[in-house]
């Protein structure tokens, strides 16, 4: 079975993005790890110290990773300032061999190439392997579900969904790559 970290970057503790992170998580057939980076302690993100055990404990659960999952909501059509804090602490190849997903949501359409512009640059040079296309999600589109969980409105539902299951069939293809 895979191991995936999914990584929400939202500084919320209502987190919509946290939300949808989740949701995405539990639809995989994998081992799941998620760190939520706004449950880390400032003095951590904030002390610029990458040997901090809290780093290395994160780095060493990325390395066991098979594919990792970075969420965030977008601001100032950028990714979150926590999630910068912590990717600017960890090891400069922390995704390396690594399939990656990269997920966002955010108040406007203006904002849907904040990952391909700024965050896919930063996954590429930390040495993920395959980036895969990513997927925002606008914050109308998402609703509280009963179980406090995200319900996403379609046609976003069926899109996240496809770019989910390829996420899926890429860790399935390098498992298969793996042990061939």
């Amino acid at each position: 079975m895979a191991v995936v970290v999914a990584i929400s970057g939202s500084p919320s503790p209502s987190s919509r993005t946290a939300r949808v992170l989740a949701g995405v998580a539990n639809s995989l057939d994998a081992e799941i790890d998620t760190i939520a980076v706004r449950e880390l302690p400032a003095d951590v993100l904030l002390g610029c110290d990458p040997g901090h055990p809290v780093i290395l404990d994160i780095a060493e659960r990325l390395q066991r990773a098979d594919g990792v999952i970075v969420a965030t909501p977008v601001y100032k059509a950028a990714y979150s300032g926590v999630l910068k804090a912590l990717l600017d602490l960890l090891p400069q190849y922390a995704l390396a061999g690594k399939t990656v997903l990269p997920l966002a949501t955010g108040g406007t359409v203006a904002h849907v190439l904040a990952i391909d512009y700024a965050l896919r640059p930063v996954l590429t040079t930390m040495g993920a392997t395959h980036v895969l296309p990513g997927y925002f999600v606008h914050d109308q589109l998402i609703s509280d579900g009963p179980d406090g969980g995200a319900v996403i409105a379609e046609p976003a539902r069926s899109l996240l969904d496809g770019v989910v299951a390829a996420f899926a069939d890429a860790l399935t293809a390098k498992a298969a790559a793996v042990s061939a």
